[in-house]
């Protein structure tokens, strides 16, 4: 893996993480106010597991991105494989792109926005972009791909976790 793609995946994480994060405020009293189910995890396992989940994005995709390249440099010859290369980059790229300010999007929905189905909503999109991801990544590098499932999965629960909260507030926009 190249230091450049991981220094540019690392940063794009780091962005998601900071523009999620501004917008979320888990002292709030519109927050503390809500039902939540009994299952939800305690407040401290979610900067821990985004912060792993987060770091696992950004060297899983840049495997997949520098692997993605290699296929492209490998295939200089003109002719579709070409073409069919630099274009799984490009999508690669683009989805990653995608996912990325889903991710970031669901807290500005729920916090700030305080709309727990829009939230949720916005969530399954999330966790259909993440297995799409997870995916994507698996056909560049298998073992990245492998080694990104956990964010998918956990994207799974933050739906349902967050359809939960909604459906448990119906008095909630």
């Amino acid at each position: 893996m190249r230091l450049k793609t991981l220094a540019w995946t690392a940063a794009a994480t780091v962005a998601t993480s900071a523009a999620g994060g501004l917008a979320t405020d888990p002292r709030s009293s519109w927050y503390l106010k809500l039902r939540k189910p009994g299952w939800q995890p305690p407040a401290i396992a979610f900067p821990l597991v985004w912060t792993a989940l987060y770091a696992d994005l950004a060297v899983t995709s840049a495997a997949a991105l520098d692997s993605a390249a290699e296929l492209d440099r490998a295939s200089d010859a003109p002719g579709p494989a070409g073409k069919d290369h630099g274009r799984a980059l490009r999508s690669y790229r683009g989805a990653l792109a995608a996912n990325l300010v889903l991710n970031a999007s669901w807290s500005w929905f729920f916090w700030r926005s305080r709309r727990p189905w829009l939230a949720a909503a916005e969530a399954a999109v999330l966790a259909a972009s993440s297995a799409d991801l997870v995916r994507r990544t698996y056909q560049l590098n298998r073992a990245a791909g492998i080694s990104l499932a956990p964010y998918a999965a956990w994207c799974g629960f933050a739906t349902v976790l967050s359809t939960a909260i909604a459906r448990l507030n119906p008095g909630k926009p």
